[in-house]
């Protein structure tokens, strides 16, 4: 079986290689996204409706159990939730990236990291659907655009690029120990809860300084203060990074351990 002696080098090297066919695996991301939905009317579509039904429904109730202004709360409800469906989703599914992908894995010689990959892409295309939504809320509630608001081209880039780590990681995990898809399923809804994705750090009646424990909520606020108009705190930007930079770091050198490993563990 081929796939069991993969392409040599590094776990770096993999990485650069699997880059370097970053256009497949966009191709695949698209048309497996389009996969989902054939036959249907709309197709992919169906992505920025499911997300506009749910903003419409969780905006106007939520904006009244938490007593906030319906222009207000909306954009902020909205730019959450489409951030949250890139992290529930990239973490969720990474758990079993690898053992979905055993046969390839198996029988072609192909970069592991292609793999999470290809699965970052299909969210970073789900992600410009549902800005869609994003758009029309900014034209129906005339939320500010600034200067500031160009920062979410770094804050989607820095969301990505610790998604790419993070899925990786949890798909390597998800390929030795099986539990690891079903302990996660279990955690992404608690997740959600105790995230700023329905509301801000500033709506909380008790000190927001205890949402910041949280790394999620670091990932969501580089991208939906932008959105919203204005600049992320320092402390923002310093976690993220430093998610990033020690986040791959981990992740490389478990990889490099384990990744001749992965073909037998699916």
């Amino acid at each position: 079986m081929a796939g069991i002696n993969p392409i040599s080098g590094s776990g770096i090297n993999d990485v650069l290689q699997s880059i370097r066919r970053g256009r497949v695996s966009l191709y695949l991301a698209w048309s497996d996204t389009k996969a989902r939905y054939r036959r249907s009317v709309l197709g992919p579509l169906w992505l920025t409706l499911g997300t506009a039904v749910g903003v419409v429904g969780l905006g106007w109730l939520w904006s009244e159990l938490l007593k906030v202004d319906r222009s207000t709360f909306i954009p902020s409800l909205t730019a959450g939730l489409i951030i949250w469906q890139v992290l529930a989703g990239c973490i969720t599914e990474s758990s079993t990236i690898f053992v979905k992908q055993g046969s390839v894995i198996r029988n072609l010689q192909l970069p592991y990291f292609i793999h999470p990959l290809q699965l970052v892409l299909r969210h970073l295309v789900n992600f410009t659907h549902n800005l869609v939504v994003y758009v029309a809320i900014v034209i129906v509630l005339s939320v500010p655009v600034t200067w500031s608001t160009l920062l979410v081209i770094p804050g989607i880039v820095l969301l990505f690029l610790n998604m790419a780590w993070i899925a990786l990681l949890v798909g390597m995990l998800g390929a030795r120990f099986r539990d690891i898809e079903y302990l996660l399923a279990s955690l992404i809804p608690l997740l959600f809860f105790v995230s700023p994705v329905l509301y801000r750090p500033s709506y909380l009646p008790f000190n927001s300084d205890l949402i910041w424990l949280n790394p999620l909520s670091h990932l969501i606020e580089v991208v939906r203060d932008p959105l919203l108009g204005v600049s992320p705190p320092w402390f923002v930007y310093a976690t993220v990074l430093g998610m990033l930079i020690s986040g791959w770091c981990i992740t490389l050198v478990f990889f490099n351990t384990c990744r001749n490993k992965i073909a037998y563990w699916v």
